[in-house]
């Protein structure tokens, strides 16, 4: 039967923790509301779906390295960590802010034969609107059902003029093989951000020392993380997810398959962009399922 329980994490940066569990998957996923709606763990049967760096968890001056955290309004690097809207120049850090803000808690609930959810939001302040010059309303409902975990953001444009912004999701996979996991892609063409060039993609050395591929012609809103003892984490996404990137560090277990609306500083480029018309709301969601 699925359920919702809160437990204390011991770091008063991590803060309580939401648990949605699942006992006929055996499946367990872990969400701290003061991490910036970040999923902490993600265990299914005894197989931790997730890598994380305990260090930078519990470090608030740092970016969490593990999990999942959540990249709005701009997945990516800004050019300079600056864009502007045409007379306004702002400032803003890879990634956007929500991944390093509180999220509030919306309520939660548990179907006894269906799904373990909780929803935590995100609204606009005077340290976001100084970065991102919209009042915004973020919410991410986090669904487990199954092997399945399922993130749902509706994002909602408070303001009085039409709001551009991007979200995306950095899930950081434990991978213990590096050497033997496949990536599913039909891509030919990427985006290099460690030589900074386009070149042709003829597959993946996840055993460089740094490998950072932005799939420029992925073709689809799917893919799938194989690993060498034959398991497979499916990552599905709705339509507005048309940038996949791949991500991993010589020596550290994990490898990113991170899902974008948008590629990196479309704030400035306008490049792929979703834009909400004054109070108009926008849903997507990305699901990751353990195979």
């Amino acid at each position: 039967m699925p359920s919702v329980t809160t437990r204390p994490s011991g770091n008063p940066t991590v803060g309580d923790l939401v648990v949605l569990e699942d006992e006929r998957a055996a499946s367990r996923v872990e969400v701290s509301p003061a991490r910036g709606a970040l999923v902490t763990s993600f265990r299914v049967a005894e197989r931790d779906v997730l890598y994380m760096d305990e260090a930078t968890l519990v470090d608030p001056a740092k970016s969490v390295r593990g999990g999942i955290p959540v990249l709005f309004p701009s997945p990516g690097k800004l050019v300079d960590d600056t864009w502007t809207d045409g007379t306004r120049r702002f400032s803003m850090k890879q990634h956007g802010f929500a991944r390093n803000l509180p999220f509030g808690v919306d309520g939660a609930r548990a179907e006894r034969e269906g799904t373990a959810s909780v929803t935590l939001v995100l609204v606009a302040t005077p340290a976001t609107l100084s970065q991102f010059p919209w009042p915004f309303r973020l919410s991410l409902t986090f669904s487990l059902s199954g092997a399945a975990l399922r993130i749902t953001s509706r994002v909602r444009n408070d303001g009085t003029s039409e709001m551009p912004f991007g979200i995306g999701y950095h899930p950081y996979f434990a991978v213990a093989d590096k050497a033997r996991t496949r990536i599913d892609t039909r891509a030919t063409r990427a985006f290099d951000n460690v030589t900074k060039k386009v070149v042709p993609f003829t597959g993946f050395d996840l055993t460089s020392a740094e490998v950072d591929l932005h799939l420029l012609d992925h073709g689809s809103t799917e893919s799938a993380l194989r690993e060498a003892d034959g398991a497979r984490v499916d990552v599905r996404a709705s339509s507005e997810f048309t940038r996949w990137v791949v991500w991993t560090l010589s020596g550290k277990p994990f490898v990113c398959l991170e899902p974008w609306t948008c590629p990196g500083n479309a704030l400035n480029t306008g490049e792929g962009l979703s834009r909400l018309s004054p109070g108009a709301s926008l849903e997507s969601w990305i699901e990751v399922a353990v195979a």
